[in-house]
């Protein structure tokens, strides 16, 4: 869905003019503008890549159902005209994927006498854009997921990642080591980070006017502070700053943490109608200065004014129907105790790892009409072949095959051991190439690894073995 009636050199000019605090309102508004609906992409005919490629796209379900129609409504904002005009910014590259960890900080943990020391994340969402595809998808992340952190001793909760990294002055602080344990759990490299604490989210709320939600059924939400619990009706109601941050965070309902990440979609569901609303979205930006002077100590990011920019603009390119939408919940973990007593989720690594393939690839044919193996061939991944089956032509007979498909294929070796099983090893993240090959070889889900290295000569290492000498299709 494109951002309607908006002048994007009149918000490149108020950028220009404004300077940073424009820069973090732009950053805000691309994380709500890729994640406003959750629909299964339609399956269309593949080519002879995508036939190989036959079970890499999968359909997702909304997390909350369709908001029913009706509520308040919100009379028209003036749209004020900038007198500068500038042109747009250069485009994002048009390749890489864009992946985005946005972690709400628990301010529970600076009221509480019984905590000291950096907070948790009370909330960890992850972002995606692929601008191959033209799709974006949202991935919200339990915070009692019981998980390795790397550098902390044996496991702990997901949402410590940030306060150890804090606490112990680890490399990134913070962000930097919850940005390496969802990289581990799920994969995948992630480019960038916002940590938004609760005092911006509510001042953002109550600079856009409120939002409207549907609420499903009764609920009782504790805005912070004392003494002023509410209970909210079923049926659309219109929430200011503090009563949307409470609604979002409740988690005493019947599904506990399940039913909070689906609260908090709906909740960034209706960011983006409000933004997206006819005229509000140049409004903002020429209110940013002010609006950045509220939320500057309470938002923190890696993402440049510039990379900013890109990403707004990419983000408003994609269509409401190319934006997937899960989180990881029952299906993807089991209850459990902690070492201590707390009650954990556990995770089921092949589960969670397909629910991630859900989000982060397409099915046939893409907003572009690109087809799966037209997306193989556009990531264009380096793929290094190392020969230890035993049979010495059968690199040179599989890079031959993989080369006249189009694939990239920069080097085959001969290994120095043989081995049983056939290897794949990601060292960044292709995920159409990898699943066609993983379909392909037959690579066993024991023999896929990641280790990501961004500045590896190879994306994709294959070790080819035994089994696939045997059952050679070369």
């Amino acid at each position: 869905m494109k951002f309607p009636h908006i002048n994007r050199s009149s918000v490149s000019a108020c950028v220009a003019r404004f300077g940073r605090g424009a820069g973090i309102l732009v950053a805000i508004l691309f994380l709500t503008a890729i994640v406003g609906v959750s629909l299964s992409l339609a399956s269309r005919r593949a080519s002879r890549l995508d036939a190989a490629s036959s079970g890499m796209g999968f359909g997702s379900a909304p997390l909350i159902p369709p908001r029913e129609a009706g509520g308040p409504s919100f009379p028209a904002v003036p749209s004020p005209t900038p007198t500068i005009i500038l042109p747009t910014p250069d485009p994002w590259d048009g390749k890489t994927r864009v992946t985005v960890l946005v972690l709400g900080v628990d301010s529970a943990d600076w009221q509480s006498p019984d905590r000291v020391g950096p907070p948790r994340t009370d909330t960890m969402i992850l972002l995606t854009i692929d601008p191959l595809a033209r799709t974006a998808g949202i991935l919200s992340i339990p915070r009692d997921l019981w998980v390795p952190i790397p550098g902390i001793q044996g496991e702990q909760k997901i949402n410590t990642a940030y306060r150890f990294g804090e606490l112990y002055k680890m490399p990134g602080g913070g962000p930097g080591l919850a940005m390496r344990t969802v990289e581990q759990l799920l994969g995948v490299p992630i480019n960038f980070y916002v940590r938004v604490d609760f005092d911006a989210f509510q001042a953002f709320i109550d600079e856009i006017g409120g939002i409207d939600v549907n609420v499903p059924q009764q609920i009782k939400i504790d805005p912070i502070g004392p003494g002023n619990t509410v209970v909210l009706e079923p049926g659309v109601q219109h929430l200011d700053g503090a009563l949307a941050l409470a609604y979002a965070r409740n988690r005493y309902t019947q599904g506990d943490d399940f039913d909070r990440m689906a609260r908090q979609q709906q909740v960034i569901l209706a960011v983006r109608d409000r933004i997206l609303n006819v005229g509000a979205l140049p409004r903002l930006v020429l209110k940013a200065p002010g609006l950045f002077a509220r939320i500057q100590q309470d938002v923190q990011t890696n993402i440049s004014l510039q990379q900013a920019i890109q990403l707004a603009w990419l983000a408003a390119e994609i269509p409401s129907g190319n934006i997937n939408s899960a989180a990881i919940g029952p299906h993807e973990v089991s209850l459990g105790k902690s070492p201590d007593g707390e009650d954990i989720y556990i995770p089921d690594m092949n589960a969670i790892r397909a629910l991630r393939d859900q989000i982060f690839t397409s099915s046939g044919s893409s907003e572009r009409g690109m087809t799966t193996g037209e997306l193989i061939l556009a990531e264009n991944a380096r793929i290094s072949l190392v020969n230890e089956s035993g049979d010495p032509s059968l690199a040179d007979r599989v890079a031959a095959y993989l080369k006249d498909q189009g694939l990239n294929v920069i080097q085959t070796a001969q290994g120095s051991q043989t081995r049983a099983k056939t290897r794949l090893v990601e060292q960044t993240y292709d995920p159409y190439t990898t699943r066609f090959l993983i379909n392909l070889l037959k690579v066993s889900p024991g023999e896929i690894y990641e280790d990501f290295n961004q500045s590896a000569q190879a994306d994709i290492l294959l070790y080819l073995g035994e089994d696939l000498a045997a059952n050679s299709p070369f």
